[in-house]
C-alpha cells in the first residue's frame, strides 16, 4: 500500500483546495460561527462548488475541476478550521480577560 498523503493532508486535492481556496477564510465573516465539523464541511464544499460554477463555464475544464474537488477531504479541512478558530477564540478571550483585570 502506498502513502497518498501530501504535506500532512489526506491527499494532494485536500492540501491544494485548502491552500488556494480555504486558507485565510474567516468562518465568522462567512456566518459559520457555531457549525460542527460536519456542517462546516458541507458549507465549505458548497462554497467551493459555488466558486467553481462562478469561475468556469460548462465543459471539460469544469468537469475536471469537479472531479479534482471530489477527492477533497472536507471533514479534515473543517476540523483544521475549527482548531484554528478555537485558537483565535482562546486568544480573544484572553485579551478580554486581561482588559477586565486592568
Amino acid at each position: 500500500m502506498t502513502d497518498t498523503t501530501y504535506n500532512g493532508w489526506t491527499n494532494y486535492a485536500t492540501w491544494r483546495v485548502n491552500l488556494e481556496l480555504i486558507d485565510g477564510l474567516d468562518p465568522r465573516e462567512m456566518g459559520w460561527r457555531r457549525l460542527d465539523k460536519y456542517e462546516l464541511a458541507g458549507a465549505l464544499k458548497d462554497y467551493c462548488d459555488e466558486m467553481l460554477e462562478c469561475n468556469a463555464s460548462e465543459g471539460l475544464a469544469l468537469d475536471y475541476a469537479r472531479a479534482f474537488v471530489s477527492d477533497v477531504n472536507w471533514y479534515e479541512i473543517a476540523a483544521h478550521m475549527i482548531d484554528d478558530y478555537a485558537d483565535d477564540s482562546d486568544d480573544e478571550s484572553d485579551d478580554v480577560d486581561a482588559d477586565c483585570d486592568a
